[in-house]
């Protein structure tokens, strides 16, 4: 058998396919059979099969294909008929998909089924049936049924042949559908008194290799011409007919020939009379010439009936006859049964001779046709007796027993004496009332009744039945437990029974192993007047329940000593060391023992016997073994659920008894130690699980807090002033500088509208400015960043004594630079904003005494209306507070805090005159900045806030 395999790997951006492989197999291969070795068409590891759990996804299609992940092969798993798969639909393909996990990945996998030549070309008709009159004309035409081939392509149906070809010969044509007609055409003349019948072979072939063919008989019948008239056997046909005849009744059947065959053969029979109300009487089939009575002839109205019949084929020829009924008198009238008195019902003792009924009996017909006999139905105890003429009485002629019978259905039948005799019937219905004549039997002799110990008080044990073969009341059955004694005590502190349902309930609790089983008498009493009874004897039976464990006689375990066997190191294979001795008062299968070693120092070195708890070496001692060996043998029974005992079998692996002493003086505080080891490892875990959800909600509250603390702040309206606590860092290795800080105000026309950007220290970053741009500087890191910072990690230098500045030369709001630079912009309505350069001062060294909350409050006030001044008096455009104000400018309202401002590690010195000022600057930053060529000219950094200047700005605010 050939396999085409087509592999096309494509891999695809979009979605998780990586790869696709195509196969074309045929039909019909044996399970098993190889697909192809899909591993290696896509380029799969066998391995990656296996770890990836490679499965098929086919669905919801059968799964005709398995994968061996072993071998990467796929396979047939069930045999593929593509005529059952695809039908005519060609090509026939089967697509699923191979699934990998970890990671997901799938591929598409097409297999596509060729047909093979495995269906011959079959007739749906066993034969086709064809009746052809012998006046056809040559040429006529006669469809055949095609065949039908399930293969496609070349296997499909390709050619027809018909044998003989005398009088036929075969013609196909195409349809406009494209599909090909079977004709037989009529090339010679029938003639049926030649040839009646003719057969002819069809024949269908295919196109497959080898060629397959199928075949259908073809029967053609010759009919014959319309030539003859039919022809009654009789003229006239005679018949007598009993009166009161039924209906339906098949009277006689007349007959006409015709020698034409076939259509022209066929004979309709039809009625016709002159007599008013005869065709109601009878009809006739068409078809057969049968006639049947069809309603009621009566003697008394008339003795005579006639009937024309007429006969005719299909060509129109036609021939009749007559039919003459004779009309015989019967028996019609039947006796009349007329009852007069009757007894519903009668007790069961009544007395022989007890009148149930008296009737009247007459019939309408005359002589022998109105003598009438009466009798009854059979197995009653009663007869019938004629008191006089036409009239009866029903007495009874034996003893009554309503336990036999309840009730009697009695059938009077009277017949008259005419031929056929006629009678007529009723039924009475006798009951038979109850009388307590009978005693309630039990169902048996004896009761056996079976309860599991340790039951529940009150559960139900058995039910005894039994019955009363009386009625109603007479028939109530009560139970009654009688009295007796089970080992001295009375049998109802054992058990009860209900006196309605016969029901037996345990009243306590049975234990096995003290009673085994106990017999008591229950009575059964009716409710009749006076009642009777009987009774019968119930044996309760305790079944066992393994409900005591296993007791341990060897070896004894004493808490006060310590027991050991004695191994000598010399032991061989299957030394005997000792044997673990219980038993189990249960009994059955509840007390059969086990034996199985549960723990063991070295379990390479003894084994338990199963059935005998026989405890031996498994193997030949040697020195390395240790001397104390501590065995624990757990005995379980075969109850369900089991119950099991556990000893402890000290064994001392040693040749002397002296050596053995010195190992065994801590053994008994092993079972101390385990306990108190769980114990601990409990409280452990839960100390240890308390204290991490208390940290996991302690951190995520100090979050919380943290976080709602910035935004308050973050979102206020108001300036802050910080206050800055001195901080030095190491620039480069080149010495210490101060800490630039840096204000950069943006407001709009509308202050209210204003934003303020504070700055870090010039340490940690360094804002750039874009000369190309009109818009602001960026900033390296967000106001809420620098909120949420609450100190900087840089450690405070102690200040140079030696640096200090007089009252003249402190940088303040009074003298010709702030200490802070601040950057003010206006924006215009076109939105965008200028960059102005920063005013910046070198000396920002630590404050001595940090301002006040009430001096804080005065700065913002004071700073906040010289704002609005400069915000009012600005035009179109952008320009700083340094072309407002000029180097002279002063807020006298605003106190001189900074005293004492040291510059460690700087020679410069500041004054209040702006070029001087200005020199100090640059030659301090001289002194700490590396070299012009190795850095760019940097942006003045932004001021850092300090905690305490967030306490402050936050009071301020509620204030």
């Amino acid at each position: 058998m050939r396999r085409q395999v087509l592999l096309f790997l494509s891999t695809l951006c979009f979605c998780s396919v990586h790869g696709q492989a195509s196969y074309s197999i045929p039909e019909e291969m044996s399970k098993g059979s190889l697909v192809g070795n899909i591993a290696q068409d896509l380029g799969l590891d066998l391995k990656r099969l296996k770890t990836g759990k490679a499965r098929l996804h086919v669905g919801n299609g059968a799964e005709y294909i398995e994968l061996n992940k072993e071998r990467g092969l796929l396979l047939i798993r069930e045999k593929i008929d593509r005529e059952a798969l695809c039908k005519q639909t060609s090509p026939c393909a089967l697509q699923f998909q191979i699934i990998l996990e970890n990671p997901i990945e799938f591929y598409r996998v097409t297999v596509e089924i060729t047909d093979i030549n495995d269906n011959a070309p079959i007739f749906k008709m066993n034969s086709m049936l064809f009746e052809i009159s012998e006046s056809a004309v040559r040429g006529a035409k006669f469809v055949l049924e095609k065949a039908l081939d399930t293969d496609v392509g070349r296997n499909g149906l390709k050619s027809y042949s018909l044998n003989p070809t005398d009088n036929f010969v075969l013609n196909l044509n195409e349809n406009a559908d494209g599909e090909k007609e079977v004709e037989m055409v009529l090339e010679k003349p029938l003639d049926r008194e030649k040839q009646e019948h003719l057969t002819l072979t069809l024949t269908a072939f295919d196109g497959g290799e080898p060629q397959l063919s199928g075949t259908v008989k073809i029967h053609v019948t010759v009919l014959d011409a319309n030539d003859n008239a039919p022809v009654f056997t009789q003229s006239t046909y005679k018949a007598s007919l009993m009166e009161n005849t039924s209906k339906g009744t098949s009277l006689m059947t007349v007959t006409a020939r015709d020698v034409d065959q076939g259509a022209n053969g066929l004979i309709t029979y039809s009625l016709s009379s002159t007599t008013d109300g005869i065709l109601d009487l009878f009809e006739i089939y068409g078809a057969s010439g049968e006639v049947r009575l069809t309603g009621k002839v009566d003697y008394e109205t008339s003795k005579h009936y006639q009937l024309n019949v007429k006969a005719r084929d299909q060509g129109g020829l036609t021939d009749s006859c007559k039919i003459i009924f004779d009309i015989i008198d019967v028996n019609d009238n039947v006796p009349i049964i007329d009852l007069m008195s009757t007894t519903q019902s009668i007790p069961e003792d009544s007395a022989i001779q007890t009148v149930v009924a008296v009737m009247n009996v007459h019939d309408a017909d005359s002589d022998n046709n109105g003598v009438v006999k009466c009798f009854l139905s059979e197995n009653v105890p009663l007869i019938i007796e004629n008191a006089s003429n036409g009239f009866y009485s029903i007495v009874t002629n034996s003893e009554l027993d309503r336990e036999t019978a309840s009730e009697y259905n009695i059938t009077v039948t009277c017949s008259d004496e005419g031929v056929p005799s006629l009678s007529s019937s009723v039924t009475l219905t006798l009951q038979i009332s109850d009388v307590n004549d009978n005693a309630p039997v039990f169902e048996r002799s004896s009761y056996e009744a079976y309860i599991v110990e340790n039951n529940t008080p009150g559960l139900s044990i058995f039910t005894v039945k039994a019955r009363d073969t009386d009625w109603n009341q007479n028939a109530r059955v009560s139970y009654i437990l009688e009295d007796s004694s089970v080992n001295g005590v009375p049998v109802s502190s054992y058990v009860s029974v209900s006196a309605d349902s016969g029901v037996i309930h345990a009243v306590r609790s049975f234990d096995y192993e003290q009673i085994k089983d106990f017999h008591i008498r229950v009575k059964a009493q009716d409710g009749g007047s006076p009642p009777l009874s009987s009774n019968v004897t119930v044996k309760i039976l305790i079944q066992d329940q393994n409900d005591n464990p296993p007791q341990v006689l060897y070896p004894v375990q004493t808490g006060g000593s310590l027991v050991a066997e004695m191994v000598p190191r010399s032991a061989d294979v299957g030394y005997l060391v000792t044997k673990v001795v219980a038993v189990d008062v249960d009994s059955g299968q509840n007390a059969w023992l086990s034996y199985k070693l549960q723990k063991a120092t070295d379990r390479a070195l003894f084994e338990v016997g199963s059935q005998n708890g026989e405890i031996r070496t498994i193997r030949q001692v040697t020195d390395k073994d240790a001397v104390k060996q501590r065995l624990t043998v757990i005995v379980e029974d075969n109850g369900q659920p089991s119950r099991s005992a556990t000893v402890i079998v000290n064994v001392a692996v040693a040749d002397s008894f002296p050596e053995v002493l010195s190992e065994f003086t801590d053994f008994t505080h092993d079972k101390e130690y385990n306990d108190n080891l769980t114990f601990y490892l409990v409280l452990a875990l839960a100390v240890v699980s308390f204290l991490f959800i208390t940290c996991v909600v302690v951190i995520i509250s100090v979050k919380i807090y943290r976080w709602r603390q910035s935004r308050v702040l973050y979102h206020s309206n108001l300036p802050v002033i910080p206050y800055y606590p001195p901080r030095y860092s190491d620039t480069l290795g080149t010495g210490t500088l101060q800490h630039v800080y840096n204000y950069e105000v943006c407001r709009t026309t509308d202050s209210r509208k204003s934003d303020c950007k504070f700055g870090r220290a010039g340490s940690q970053n360094v804002l750039i400015m874009d000369p190309s741009s009109t818009g602001t500087m960026q900033r390296m890191q967000s106001e809420k960043s620098i909120l949420d910072e609450p100190d900087s990690p840089l450690e405070q230098k102690p200040p140079n004594n030696d640096w200090r500045f007089t009252q003249g030369q402190r940088p303040g709001p009074s003298g010709p630079h702030m200490p802070y630079g601040t950057h003010i912009r206006w924006t215009p309505n076109t939105g965008k904003r200028a960059t102005g350069g920063p005013e910046v001062a070198m000396g920002t060294g630590p404050w001595p005494q940090p301002p006040t909350e009430a001096e804080q409050l005065q700065a913002l006030m004071a700073a906040a209306n010289e704002v609005s001044e400069a915000t009012a008096t600005l035009g179109p455009g952008t320009m700083g507070l340094s072309t407002r104000y000029s180097p002279q400018f002063t807020l006298q309202h605003v106190p001189d805090y900074r005293q004492n401002v040291y510059i460690p590690g700087s020679t410069a010195t500041l004054t209040s005159n702006p070029q001087q000022q200005q020199a100090t600057a640059q030659q301090a930053a001289q002194q700490a900045l590396p070299p012009p060529q190795a850095s760019a000219q940097p942006e003045p950094p932004k001021a850092a806030q300090t905690p305490a200047s967030k306490k402050k700005s936050t009071k301020k605010e509620k204030k």
